[in-house]
């Protein structure tokens, strides 16, 4: 799949997920709130791929730093009273220094430890944030008036707070495809696809995958951050285990190992959520969203973008034409 990301073939793709992220906001029906709302899910989802698709590491834990990064710069923001983007930047580093421990704890795991410890870990934050009610706030979580302003630009008016997130979002994952698209990725994908070989060859395969874990951590805490400050809130919802289970259906939906999936997965997730949220089948939600869950699952095993590259890609079926048998040589 990583083929995908390189060359005029990837740089139209992102040409077109950037256009249609521009027009968004001025669809009819679509909230800028929203809007924000989803672009930050989709850095989340690209985050967790560039984890799961490139190392094969699946955490059942990422809401620890989407959440626990959305806290501290509310926290920061409520509290120490500093400006709403300094929060963001102090939530990111928090995300960062968390994954960084929680690698390094869970790193030499593999498959169903690997996530059941991050799980763990994620669970102890949870109830961390639910008891120290003085500063989380608890079951009530924390609130703040305003976004502030960045350079000069009033990041209170929705739309030009969504076109910041855009812009961010869009860099993220340049880098996120730079990242893939290096040596280190190519290390991280045969890592992925062979951990004994890699580690024959000389490779520290515990070294790349907790630079690779750091990178995932940091990217979800920032992208958590900008939600939060989108809301002007955070509450428990965001350290949830339910949180990290939505990142990885968002991932699975849309393709592991293609970050525009992730995009695509985190998109249709967020919008089926919200628009049948506003049906008459409103109460049954998450019926509607288990079903169509199943329904791309069995019909389309490497998630909606996966299929589609696999399609285009797919070798030509053409029998070729039979070579010429070789003229025996003559004996003189």
């Amino acid at each position: 799949m990583t083929s995908a990301l390189r060359g005029r073939r990837g740089r139209w793709i992102a040409l077109f997920a950037l256009l249609i992220g521009v027009a968004l906001p001025f669809i009819p029906g679509v909230y800028t709130v929203f809007a924000t709302n989803l672009a930050c899910f989709a850095l989340f989802a690209v985050a967790f791929d560039l984890l799961l698709g490139f190392t094969g590491l699946l955490s059942f834990g990422h809401a620890m730093f989407w959440g626990g990064a959305a806290y501290v710069a509310t926290i920061a923001i409520v509290n120490a009273h500093l400006e709403p983007v300094l929060g963001v930047v102090l939530g990111t580093v928090y995300a960062a220094i968390v994954a960084l421990l929680v690698g390094a704890l869970s790193i030499r795991s593999a498959g169903i430890y690997f996530a059941m410890i991050t799980l763990a870990l994620a669970q102890l934050q949870y109830f961390i944030v639910f008891q120290w009610h003085d500063l989380t706030g608890g079951e009530n979580g924390l609130q703040f008036a305003s976004r502030g302003t960045l350079v000069g630009l009033n990041l209170e008016n929705d739309r030009v707070y969504y076109f910041v997130v855009l812009a961010i979002v869009a860099l993220c994952f340049a880098f996120a495809v730079r990242v893939v698209d290096s040596p280190f990725g190519l290390v991280l994908g045969a890592m992925r696809d062979n951990e004994s070989r890699a580690r024959s060859i000389g490779y520290d395969v515990g070294r790349f995958k907790l630079i690779a874990f750091v990178m995932s951590g940091a990217l979800s805490g920032l992208a958590g951050a900008l939600y939060a400050l989108n809301n002007r809130l955070v509450g428990l919802d965001a350290v949830d285990w339910h949180t990290s289970g939505k990142v990885v259906m968002m991932t699975i939906l849309g393709g592991i190992g293609t970050l525009y999936g992730a995009i695509a997965g985190a998109g249709l997730f967020e919008s089926l959520e919200y628009f049948v949220s506003k049906t008459p089948i409103g109460d049954k939600t998450n019926i509607v969203m288990g079903t169509i869950f199943a329904i791309v699952i069995l019909s389309a095993r490497r998630g909606i973008v996966g299929e589609l590259l696999a399609i285009r890609t797919r070798p030509s079926l053409a029998v070729p034409e039979a070579e010429p048998e070789p003229t025996p040589l003559e004996v003189v």
